[in-house]
């Protein structure tokens, strides 16, 4: 009866349910509401360094300053200590931390569903074979393997720190999606397609995938949030992109310069952006979770 009803909604009439069910949801709107906010911060990134040159985050300094100064009507947030603006400085790690969570998480949920689908559909020494690498990456520490790359490489650039995220991520995606598409290729539309001549590749992406998406969305936006606190916690311990200026970077010049305790307007606002956009992140997901699942909605109701 619910697969017939979801047949005679079709996508746009289930896009539609989902998303009035995601509306009731608190914790979505204040979620979507953060990741708003820090999307403009991100647009308004490009703004600081047309009003003056003073205002780049990496190459700007104030002529008149040269130490660590707290708030002022020319630099809202205080300069650190080479007289670099920390408001243009925040705005800028928004779109770095934007640009390394939903690029890593993109790309390892996209490498986790792909495998994930096809470890479920084809089985036997197929599933088995993938399963078992999966297994392997997900006993890794990602954190942990990134410093030891980054002592044997050097300083990594943003995109490589992307890239090896994305290829530490992947495993937990795909064992989920494999499961979910163990359960839809024992379904009558997927035995219908294959009776009906459909190539494998043809069932896998043109049948199941559809119906683990919704599914892999919702894990992506873990993987955004999980992203960002490793990029930060790299570009802190000094292993990050010289060149890019984040959240973590500027935590990383507050610890070095020793004003960890002296400039809290230097401290607080990356520290405090980090912790906003991971929850923001996890709070998407705990809607898109209710949005998926029934069982949560009930349980919501009857709390």
């Amino acid at each position: 009866m619910a697969g017939m009803l979801d047949k005679a909604l079709g996508p746009r009439g289930r896009l539609k349910e989902g998303w009035s069910i995601f509306k009731e949801s608190l914790l979505g709107r204040i979620g979507l509401t953060l990741i708003a906010i820090f999307a403009l911060m991100a647009l308004a990134s490009f703004v600081p360094p047309m009003i003056d040159p003073m205002y780049h985050p990496m190459h700007g300094v104030d002529p008149h300053i040269s130490q660590s100064t707290p708030p002022s009507w020319s630099h809202w947030l205080g300069t650190d200590f080479m007289g670099r603006d920390i408001l243009s400085q925040l705005l800028a790690g928004a779109r770095v931390a934007f640009m390394v969570g939903v690029s890593a998480a993109f790309m390892s949920i996209v490498l986790g569903t792909t495998i994930g689908m096809i470890a479920g559909y084809m089985g036997k020494v197929v599933d088995t074979l993938l399963m078992r690498l999966a297994d392997m990456i997900m006993v890794m520490p990602t954190l942990l393997v990134v410093l030891i790359l980054s002592s044997l490489f050097g300083q990594l650039n943003i995109w490589t720190i992307v890239l090896i995220i994305a290829l530490f991520r992947w495993p937990g995606v795909s064992r989920v999606i494999r499961s979910q598409t163990l359960s839809l290729k024992t379904r009558p539309f997927i035995e219908a397609a294959r009776v009906a001549g459909a190539s494998h590749a043809r069932i896998i992406f043109r049948h199941i995938m559809p119906n683990v998406l919704p599914l892999s969305f919702l894990y992506m936006t873990f993987r955004v949030t999980s992203a960002i606190i490793i990029e930060a916690a790299l570009a802190f311990l000094g292993f990050g992109d010289p060149g890019t200026v984040s959240w973590g970077m500027m935590l990383q010049w507050v610890w070095k310069t020793g004003h960890m305790f002296k400039a809290p307007y230097w401290l607080l606002p990356p520290g405090i952006c980090i912790s906003l956009i991971t929850l923001s992140f996890y709070m998407l997901g705990r809607a898109m979770d209710e949005v998926l699942d029934p069982r949560l909605r009930k349980e919501a109701d009857t709390g």
